[in-house]
């Protein structure tokens, strides 16, 4: 679990202990408060049992550190306001344990980001002679403040947005299992890759994409569930925003010539999401269609094509929307104007889901 320090005694504690004094005094100001518990006392001090406090500090992230001086009051109060959450009944335990354990995970993955990617930048000496040291603890303190303000403002925004489409599900069922388009976008060869280029270079190229794909799924009305490095999984509420994030990254990717091909599958319909994190068929067949995916290319399953063309996104066949636009034309009145075009593939055997129907998605040009 985290530790603490932010006075000169915990220093004192930290040269005793081997740990590096740097790190106790970042660690102090960080945490602002100081090492004056073990697990068992900040348990006892927060009023819950040893059971419960380990499983929460586990869920969180933290490794078990025995009985040492380690904690906060920060991490009594932590653990006091978690069981105070179950005791009122507002969360089961289970629950409890998972909203630390979605938080940790969540915020781990960002403290390691700001770490190796932004503060490591900042923080290289600026003048000759100067050590990192001399410079880490100063600029941390100036960022500290600002970082935390925002992070706390991203997450009320987030929070907004999501309360928000669960307050619109139909039923209670569908806040859990939910009807959505799924999607995921591959970098092709990237094995390949992996073997050719350089550590700092494939770093680069990873970034870059999980970077351009996060700001289009965003700014299309996708939500970006995970990247993977050389993979991204969105979803959308229609088939019709999906289908545009996909085709928009196709294009994107393929006038950057940093870039290796890409390809997307997706595939609508129930989605069981849990800790911001999706599941199911739907999910597996969207996997499974971007592995057959042809390069620069977006295969659906029929379920999506089926959306696209019920919600009139898409015409049922090239041959339909020929027809319905000589009938306009007859007519005086404006053909249907259709953004995308399906085309249907060979069916074939996917590992696990039997035989499935892919469809070509592409972009017709008298789309918007």
């Amino acid at each position: 679990m985290t530790v603490d320090d932010s006075g000169s005694g915990t220093d004192a504690q930290g040269a005793d202990s081997g740990e590096d004094p740097l790190a106790l005094r970042l660690e102090g100001l960080i945490l602002g408060a100081e090492r004056r518990y073990t697990p068992f006392q900040a348990a006892r001090s927060a009023g819950v049992s040893m059971e419960l406090a380990s499983r929460f500090w586990r869920a969180m992230g933290f490794a078990d550190i025995g009985q040492a001086k380690a904690l906060t009051e920060a991490d009594v109060l932590a653990l006091r306001r978690l069981a105070g959450l179950v005791e009122a009944g507002l969360l089961s335990e289970a629950m409890a344990v998972q909203v630390a354990r979605s938080t940790g995970q969540t915020t781990a993955r960002l403290a390691e980001w700001q770490i190796d990617s932004f503060l490591e930048g900042l923080t290289e000496p600026p003048e000759p002679g100067m050590t990192r040291t001399e410079v880490t603890y100063p600029i941390v303190e100036l960022l500290l403040p600002e970082l935390e303000e925002f992070l706390v403002y991203v997450w009320r925004r987030q929070l907004a947005a999501s309360a928000g489409r669960v307050v619109q599900a139909a039923d209670d069922e569908e806040m859990v299992d939910r009807r959505l388009a799924v999607g995921f976008a591959d970098l092709v060869g990237f094995t390949r890759l992996t073997r050719r280029m350089e550590e700092e270079e494939l770093g680069e190229l990873v970034e870059a994409f999980e970077t351009t794909a996060a700001d289009l799924v965003a700014a299309n009305g996708g939500r970006l569930i995970k990247t993977l490095g050389d993979e991204v999984l969105y979803a959308a509420d229609d088939a019709g925003t999906a289908a545009e994030i996909a085709l928009r990254l196709i294009e994107t990717m393929a006038h950057d010539e940093t870039m290796p091909e890409l390809r997307v599958g997706m595939a609508f319909g129930t989605v069981t999401t849990r800790m911001g994190d999706v599941f199911g068929t739907t999910v597996n067949l969207a996997s499974r269609l971007t592995s057959i995916a042809p390069k620069d290319a977006v295969l659906v399953d029929t379920a999506f094509a089926e959306e696209l063309i019920r919600t009139q996104d898409a015409p049922a066949s090239e041959a339909e929307a020929a027809e319905e636009a000589a009938t306009a034309e007859k007519e005086g009145e404006e053909p249907p104007v259709y953004r995308f075009g399906l085309q249907p593939m060979w069916q074939r055997p996917v590992r696990g889901l039997g035989v499935v129907e892919p469809w070509l998605l592409t972009r017709r040009d008298n789309g918007g």
